[in-house]
């Protein structure tokens, strides 16, 4: 799949200067939470050499986060609330997932900075079990306390900071959620949910199979775009829940027969 990283915005100039350059990797970094060298390099059309300097100042400057082969969103890797991107925004978004829960539910919950304030805004009283791969979700959940909370361990990536080697596998091939609730980097009507990491998609594609329903909870800016490697179809998935009105022209293309838009 070629990468498509932005398609809402037009393609920047071929000669960006290096403020543009990393003005523009700061905004990319922070609505797709993480992202590769190889999509910033098709993306601004320069040499990787060019974009790891870049990325190299910005972590130096506190802007980022460098992981391996990329760069991440600081809010993501250090749970700065105050470095959010689009707060007001996923805070929306996760006041109405808020509509999916019930007592006694069982939730696959993954990570992210949008799952982070749904977590927050989850009623104290609810009733119910969430198993997730994400410790720093787990840990969010610890303030919930009707809540019975399951970690499955192994591995982390440090590229999502989930749990990705074999026992996750495992332990996902044997369960049956009641809903998934998950982010993703990219979204389109024609590739789907798309991302750029082997092991966080392989991942992904197991709990959306664990589930009988699932969610995905994306800010509008990830709409249209697309990343190298697909997690899944829209027709796979059961909710697409934005910050835009359901109504919304801009979510025309997602509609499909079985995905219901909040």
């Amino acid at each position: 799949m070629d990468m498509d990283i932005n398609t809402q915005d037009q393609l920047p100039p071929v000669s960006l200067t290096k403020k543009a350059r990393k003005k523009l990797i700061i905004k990319q970094v922070n609505i797709h939470t993480r992202i590769t060298y190889s999509d910033l390099v098709t993306l601004i059309n320069v040499s990787e050499d060019t974009i790891r300097r870049d990325v190299n100042e910005l972590a130096e400057d506190g802007e980022v986060v460098k992981i391996k082969g990329g760069a991440m969103s600081i809010a993501y890797h250090y749970g700065h609330e105050s470095e959010t991107y689009a707060q007001n925004n996923k805070a929306v978004i996760a006041e109405k997932t808020l509509q999916l829960l019930r007592d006694d539910i069982i939730v696959l919950i993954g990570g992210g900075t949008t799952i982070r304030e749904f977590i927050k805004k989850i009623p104290v009283t609810l009733r119910a079990t969430f198993i997730t791969v994400n410790v720093l979700s787990a840990v969010e959940l610890l303030d919930k306390p009707m809540i019975k909370t399951i970690v499955i361990g192994g591995q982390i990536s440090a590229y999502s900071q989930m749990s990705v080697s074999g026992e996750v596998f495992e332990y996902l091939s044997n369960i049956k959620a009641d809903l998934c609730i998950i982010g993703t980097n990219a979204i389109d009507p024609a590739n789907g949910l798309t991302d750029s990491d082997w092991e966080t998609i392989q991942v992904k594609k197991a709990m959306i199979k664990a589930a009988d329903k699932v969610a995905i909870m994306a800010i509008s800016e990830k709409l249209n775009s697309s990343m190298k490697m697909k997690i899944a179809d829209l027709q796979e998935i059961d909710y697409l829940i934005t910050e835009l009105p359901a109504e919304s022209a801009e979510l025309q293309p997602y509609r499909t027969k079985n995905l219901t838009i909040l």
